[in-house]
């Protein structure tokens, strides 16, 4: 996707204040609105004002905004090139109520990647109650933690930036550090919610609620598809063709493994029930990796050497092209 500068489509300076921003928006939109502009292509720059007015006059997707295009300018992107944001770029960042643009108007593939799931999330929180106008809105973040979490459980110490417009309307940051109990089996992607936790309420209502998003860090040793946990068990050459029994290292503990005979790379190894606990626990399954020891000592070339006269038939390449 092409990387957006929203600052360059409104033509104001980073550190704009919002009362700035409000104005350029204002300016170009009576100039390229398709109901008075003859500009060719008045619809498209309508749209594109609009998505950067979107983000840019909301402080909070402002600044999460801002995390993401300092990242794109240490990576020398620039506007129009392609880009990516990395994983977990909007970890920690609290939003309110539900975001605009969700599920639908016209906006770039690039904003919908920023703030298109954000959105979604947001929406449908406290606002059945008729009360709801009063009640403080509700708030939701994105947050990561470990895998092993959600096999043990725990509190954990979580911080959370917002952006609220200062007195001289420029955005100034805050942040809030909260004790949230993990619970024991929690999911990719389920919501914890923390009552209270989110906008204050006008008079006597009650403040809205926090909703946080879990997700799991990224790790090399496993990962999840809903309840169930994927984990590499590398094995020597030997250990893959004869079997053998060995010590696996999982999220929940260290677990012996029977290593069945004429194991090859890709097979997996269902172990029932130790995936991510609930009621119906998940399985954790276990992808043989075949693992080769170095050639790097005149003793170890001899070993390889002696493997290959063992094996004068084999062909890995064999099936290639069938």
């Amino acid at each position: 996707m092409e990387f957006k500068d929203y600052y360059q489509t409104l033509g104001v300076e980073k550190n704009a204040s919002q009362d700035e921003i409000k104005k350029a928006y204002r300016k170009l939109a009576r100039k390229y609105h398709p109901d008075v502009s003859k500009e060719a292509d008045a619809a498209a720059k309508m749209a594109q004002l609009n998505e950067a007015n979107t983000v840019l006059s909301d402080p909070e997707k402002r600044a999460a905004y801002d995390a993401v295009s300092a990242q794109a300018a240490a990576q020398g992107t620039r506007a129009g090139a392609e880009f990516r944001p990395p994983p977990g770029w909007d970890t920690g960042f609290e939003f309110s109520g539900s975001p605009a643009g969700a599920g639908g108007g016209d906006y770039s593939d690039f904003f919908e990647q920023l703030f298109g799931q954000a959105a979604r999330r947001g929406g449908g929180f406290g606002h059945a109650d008729p009360r709801a106008e009063r009640r403080g809105s509700d708030h939701h973040a994105k947050i990561e933690l470990d895998l092993q979490d959600a096999y043990h459980g725990g509190t954990r110490t979580l911080s959370l930036r917002a952006a609220r417009p200062g007195p001289d309307g420029r955005m100034q940051s805050e942040e809030r550090s909260l004790e949230v109990r993990i619970p024991k089996g929690v999911r990719e992607g389920q919501l914890i919610r923390l009552a209270g936790q989110g906008g204050p309420g006008l008079g006597e209502a009650p403040a809205g609620d926090l909703f946080l998003e879990v997700h799991f860090r990224p790790d090399a040793r496993w990962r999840s598809v809903d309840r169930d946990v994927y984990q590499p068990l590398p094995l020597a050459p030997w250990e893959a063709a004869l079997g053998a029994s060995v010590e696996v290292q999982t999220p929940s503990g260290t677990v012996e493994v029977t290593v069945p005979g004429r194991s090859r790379a890709g097979r997996k190894l269902r172990l029932k029930g130790r995936g991510i606990p609930a009621a119906t626990p998940g399985d954790l399954y276990l992808e043989v990796e075949i693992a080769l020891p170095p050639a790097d000592s005149d003793a170890a070339r001899a070993a390889w050497t002696a493997l290959g006269k063992a094996f004068p038939t084999f062909n890995p390449r064999e099936t290639q092209g069938r």
